[in-house]
């Protein structure tokens, strides 16, 4: 028989080089279209997680945004970041009753570099700048290929 609490703890990625979308799913309450996150490559519980979007030309708000120069919602960069730290929260939750959800209290000093478009790989970053109870203030990026394309502070409640 399996312990609830192991079959919810989140695997290893040093052990396994990455968490896939099927682990991803069972700790964010997003669904598609709207889950942003593909795969996770770092995880340091209550510090860091690093992780994945790959953006692909099919995503529903390429038909509006732009239909001639199809450019990645920069609300949806910062949702990204945002969904990588709702992992981060319940990764940090080590055995206690992880968070449900995680909201947003403000986005601040957020910058946009360069666009994001279909075919790009945009790796995501994000880092606990301070933590009191259960509000979060978090650093993120997003980089395309190793360079900057978007950075800012996110408060969020967990």
């Amino acid at each position: 028989m399996t312990d609830d609490a192991s079959s919810d703890a989140l695997p290893d990625p040093s052990n396994s080089g990455s968490l896939e979308i099927e682990d991803i799913l069972k700790r964010l309450p997003h669904r598609y279209p709207f889950v942003l996150v593909d795969r996770i490559t770092e995880v340091v519980p209550g510090e860091r997680i690093s992780g994945r979007k790959m953006v692909a030309y099919n995503e529903p708000w390429f038909q509006g945004h732009f239909p001639d120069r199809p450019v990645m919602p920069g609300v949806l960069i910062v949702e990204a970041l945002a969904q990588l730290g709702g992992v981060l929260a319940f990764a940090t939750a080590n055995g206690n009753e992880a968070p449900s959800h995680m909201l947003f209290l403000g986005i601040d000093k957020f910058r946009f570099r360069r666009p994001v478009t279909p075919g790009d790989a945009l790796d995501l970053s994000v880092e606990v700048i301070h933590r009191r109870a259960d509000v979060w203030k978090l650093r993120g990026e997003a980089r395309l290929s190793g360079a900057l394309c978007a950075h800012g502070e996110l408060l969020v409640s967990a």
